[in-house]
């Protein structure tokens, strides 16, 4: 008996379809700039100008048909591929209205692409929002088996569950041999995956053995190569090993590589740090408007400095002194215990600036010259760091780069007190991964959502 096609009657080409509706978007988007909010202009053959308009999409199918494939993404990621679309679309339509003698004033060019910079990401969330509830009521997914009942296949198996949004039917596991106690929905060995195949149309085989065994390998492949099954080869890498790798070959063998960090490259450098000094340099030039207000309140309120300057742990290990506005009374132990909840060396004045995270601004001093970043790590006192970098696994590879006023650990709940080992490893966990995955754009991401954090209120911000 075989399955219904959930898929629809055009459901197998769903991203050709949304990346026409992409050249169409972008088309109609272009109409309203030249004939709307544009300046009247008159062509003697507008017709050329749309030809070379879709011709310059041509360069950038390949970019938006892998965004519409991509079944899970980021926010900061839909922004990045926007802009490469925008900017690689407007070489390529520049240049051959240049080549025909067509030319456009400039601001023309600026108000398209601005708007497709806008529209094009905007449209691209609604949509991958309405796929996902499609997927989530049993429309439009892929049945999908796992060759294997080892741990990788159990670990593939819980992210194919983890949001049915991703849109993966499972069907079931084979192997070579059923283990004993294996809980998984096991359909058969090997000999049975080509009729059940025929029998559930299946779209997808991801195969988890060792690739070493060459003679399984070869059965499964064929079969999916037969039955005109997508066939993706697992490799077995440990569930410890976090990091992403990227395939490359040397000659006829393919090795796995884990990625470089992206701010080893300079043109990434240079994109963070610009943005660091004009942000910076903005923020400080204002900075009276509130400084001096907050500095007579603390000085009001206890005796003591203004700022509180403390030895941290920084780029590279480095250390640096990070500055804030002092929160607490004059004492001891402010370089070996953090914060309480109701820790009795806050004032009140200090309650409140560390509630709303105003004692953090004098830190865009530390980001002028250089010792940290808007974004990064959060930079942690010396005892930390000599106590944590002994019992946490990776604690020093967030040092990689500059500590931040804000990181995606702190976005994402991991701020302030840490009382218990775990949720300093958590902390770790998320400061390791913007590492591997920074962009610009995660960047902007992250203080937005640390503006809006700060004006709904942190249960952690004390």
């Amino acid at each position: 008996m075989t399955t219904i096609d959930q898929k629809g009657k055009y459901g197998r080409y769903l991203y050709e379809i949304l990346t026409l509706v992409d050249l169409i978007l972008i088309n109609v988007v272009f109409g309203v700039v030249l004939f709307f909010i544009g300046d009247n202009i008159q062509l003697s053959d507008p017709k050329i100008l749309w030809v070379m308009l879709n011709v310059s999409f041509i360069p950038v199918i390949y970019l938006i048909y892998r965004t519409h494939k991509q079944r899970a993404i980021y926010m900061e990621h839909v922004f990045s591929r926007a802009l490469k679309v925008v900017v690689v679309h407007a070489l390529c339509f520049i240049a051959l209205l240049s080549f025909l003698n067509i030319f456009l004033p400039t601001m023309e060019y600026v108000k398209f692409y601005v708007s497709c910079f806008v529209v094009l990401p905007l449209w691209w969330l609604l949509m991958r929002r309405i796929i996902k509830r499609l997927r989530r009521k049993g429309r439009n997914f892929s049945n999908v088996v796992i060759v294997g009942t080892n741990t990788t296949a159990l670990r593939l198996y819980d992210e194919l569950h983890s949001d049915a949004g991703f849109g993966y039917k499972f069907l079931g596991f084979f192997g070579v041999e059923r283990p004993e106690n294996f809980k998984g929905e096991y359909k058969g060995n090997i000999s049975d995956l080509e009729s059940f195949i025929k029998e559930n149309k299946v779209d997808e085989i991801y195969f988890t053995l060792s690739g070493e065994d060459q003679s399984v390998i070869g059965a499964v492949t064929k079969i999916a190569d037969d039955n005109v099954v997508q066939f993706y080869y697992v490799p077995q890498i440990s569930r410890y090993v976090s990091r992403v790798f990227d395939l490359r070959n040397i000659g006829a063998v393919s090795i796995l590589t884990t990625r470089k960090n992206p701010l080893k490259n300079w043109i990434n450098q240079f994109l963070k740090r610009a943005f660091d000094i004009a942000f910076s340099s903005v923020v400080l030039l204002f900075a009276p408007i509130v400084f001096i207000p907050v500095a007579i309140a603390i000085k009001l309120s206890s005796p003591g400095p203004v700022f509180f300057k403390q030895v941290r742990t920084g780029y590279r290990g480095r250390d640096f002194y990070c500055w804030k506005f002092r929160t607490m009374r004059v004492n001891a132990n402010s370089d070996k215990q953090q914060a309480q909840k109701d820790d009795p060396r806050k004032t009140k004045i200090g309650d409140l600036l560390r509630r709303t995270s105003i004692d953090e601004l004098p830190q865009f001093i530390n980001v002028w010259l250089g010792d940290m970043s808007i974004v990064g790590p959060r930079p942690h006192m010396l005892k930390h760091t000599d106590d944590y970098r002994k019992l946490i696994d990776k604690y020093m590879v967030r040092h990689l780069i500059k500590p931040g006023i804000t990181g995606w650990a702190q976005v994402n709940g991991y701020r302030g007190l840490t009382e218990e080992l775990w949720q300093m490893e958590k902390r770790v966990e998320y400061d390791v991964w913007y590492i591997e995955n920074w962009s610009f754009f995660l960047d902007m991401k992250i203080i937005v959502r640390t503006v809006l954090n700060a004006i709904r209120g942190e249960e952690n911000a004390f």
